[in-house]
């Protein structure tokens, strides 16, 4: 007897690429179509790293690698109404979408873009794209989000300023400390260009002292446009990607157990499967053929 199938899984995992790619590209119906029209759609992505087993798996001697690293790039999206908080204050979204790829950012694009449609995303007056400093995360944004109001990730960018911190004040806590919190809370209350014009304008060092300083100096030029977080807190828009990152971490604790190393084909079954549970396919994964 043969095993129930999806419609919706052959169409994604065990159609060529070429046919996945062909079938995100065309629009989708909207899950609930009858709802009435969002002020805001938020789309988040990010990357982690995922262990697969490699040429040289299984081998007693091999000079090729037993194991492989690759990034799985996920991406997220809900509707602004969606989000909530718990009683305690914490925060959570009651509906998301969340899509992961092994592959090229493009792919991602185009899935998580199809499932976005499918979720409401034609329905939103305004668009809000997050994510951190990954060159490759922006071209996505440029290429499939065009439109949408792009914020770099304020924790991500803190973090940068810390490092920006220890090259000017050292690693002393009570002079470190004091300049960062300074010139965050700055940042997050609408004097970005004051910070970002006095990281601009740190003296040159020569030799390897001043690569870290050159490289945050580029990091913070590159997304001068994306720190604008008092006007998109004032929104009532989040400035932080923690629907993301939590939805990495929650595929890590799945997919990056000890001891797991995945065949390409494996951890694609598998991620449909979890997909069909979270994003509402869960009814196609089981209707036979």
């Amino acid at each position: 007897m043969t095993p129930p199938c999806t419609v919706w899984c052959k169409e994604w995992e065990s159609w060529p690429k070429e046919q996945r790619l062909a079938r995100s590209a065309q629009p989708p119906q909207e899950r609930q179509p009858k709802r009435p029209a969002s002020a805001l759609a938020v789309l988040l992505v990010d990357g982690w790293q995922v262990r697969h087993r490699g040429e040289g798996w299984g081998r007693r001697r091999t000079v090729k690698p037993r194991v492989e690293w690759h990034e799985m790039k996920t991406g997220v999206f809900y509707l602004q109404e969606q989000a909530a908080q718990t009683e305690g204050g914490r925060g959570l979204i009651e509906d998301k979408v969340v899509v992961s790829v092994v592959g090229e950012p493009m792919e991602l694009g185009q899935r998580l873009h199809w499932e976005a449609l499918r979720g409401g995303l034609g329905r939103a007056r305004q668009q809000l794209f997050l994510g951190d400093g990954a060159a490759w995360i922006w071209n996505l944004k440029q290429d499939r989000w065009n439109q949408a109001v792009g914020l770099l990730d304020f924790f991500h960018a803190s973090q940068h300023l810390w490092s920006v911190g220890r090259t000017v004040a050292g690693e002393e806590e009570s002079r470190l400390v004091p300049w960062v919190e300074a010139r965050l809370h700055q940042l997050r209350h609408g004097q970005e260009k004051q910070v970002l014009s006095e990281i601009a304008g740190l003296k040159k060092k020569r030799g390897e002292a001043g690569e870290l300083p050159a490289r945050e100096q580029n990091y913070f030029a590159n997304h001068a446009s994306r720190m604008n977080y008092r006007a998109m807190a004032r929104r009532g828009w989040p400035i932080g990607s923690g629907a993301v990152e939590s939805a990495c971490k929650q595929k890590q604790c799945r997919f990056k157990r000890p001891g797991q190393f995945w065949t390409p084909k494996g951890l694609q079954h598998l991620l449909a499967i979890d997909e069909a549970r979270r994003n509402h396919h869960w009814d196609q994964l089981w209707t036979s053929n």
